[in-house]
């Protein structure tokens, strides 16, 4: 299972918040590079960024951040926040990004995620953002009236390899993943599934390797020391 470490950049800054609301953003680090190079050590391969500012404004702020974190540490990035255009998706292409998350976007424009794959193939995923088992939209605050395993399946369909599952509930609340969205959403679709939100310590990443998952993104359980990441990695198994 691939172990991937979080930064959410806001200001250039590394930065958390509760069940994504942009009123709960609190600084948890100066210097994302710095962090990147601590994952690195803990050996972790990948890591999952989020710009909050591309996704809020569509402005890329952090770009020179980005590219220097991939320069500095040799991981991949995978990256989602504001990539909503073919030209979003050159641009981060241009910062060495390696996979890019489509999030509102892939509810609002299928098209654009057909269009994507064609280009990009495997290089693009999709986030799925539910709460209460519904899609959301625009940060979390839009419903979009959609069931997320039948968004899921459409993306299946359009080529999608990828999802990124966060059940909105859990996130940032180290209260531990949403095992059984998860299951059906395995049950549902043969893509690789990324479990986002509520990993809170060690013991649940051994239950979502056990259960089969591509990978688990590790959030605030990193920076409020609820868990080893080094040892998550050894427990993930190969990381490539």
């Amino acid at each position: 299972m691939i172990i991937e470490p979080a930064i959410d950049l806001k200001d250039r800054k590394v930065v958390r918040l509760h069940k994504g609301d942009f009123d709960t953003v609190h600084q948890v680090a100066d210097d994302p590079v710095a962090v990147a190079k601590e994952f690195a050590a803990a050996g972790a391969k990948v890591i999952h960024m989020v710009d909050l500012d591309g996704a809020k404004s569509g402005e890329r702020i952090n770009a020179a951040i980005i590219a220097e974190v991939i320069r500095e540490t040799g991981m991949q990035v995978e990256l989602g926040g504001g990539i909503r255009t073919m030209a979003d998706l050159e641009a981060v292409d241009a910062m060495g990004v390696w996979r890019m998350v489509i999030g509102s976007a892939a509810v609002e424009h299928p098209e654009f995620v057909k269009e994507a794959v064609a280009r990009y193939g495997e290089r693009i995923a999709v986030g799925v953002d539910a709460k209460d088992g519904e899609v959301k939209t625009a940060g979390w605050v839009q419903g979009s009236g959609l069931d997320y395993l039948a968004f899921s399946k459409y993306m299946e369909q359009l080529g999608v390899n990828t999802l990124i599952f966060t059940d909105i509930d859990t996130d940032g609340m180290l209260s531990g993943p949403s095992y059984e969205r998860l299951g059906k959403l395995q049950a549902a679709v043969s893509c690789r599934i990324v479990a986002s939100g509520g990993v809170s310590c060690n013991e649940d990443i051994v239950k979502l390797n056990q259960m089969g998952v591509y990978g688990a993104i590790i959030g605030k359980a990193y920076y409020a020391g609820t868990i080893d990441l080094a040892q998550a990695v050894r427990e993930g198994g190969p990381q490539c």
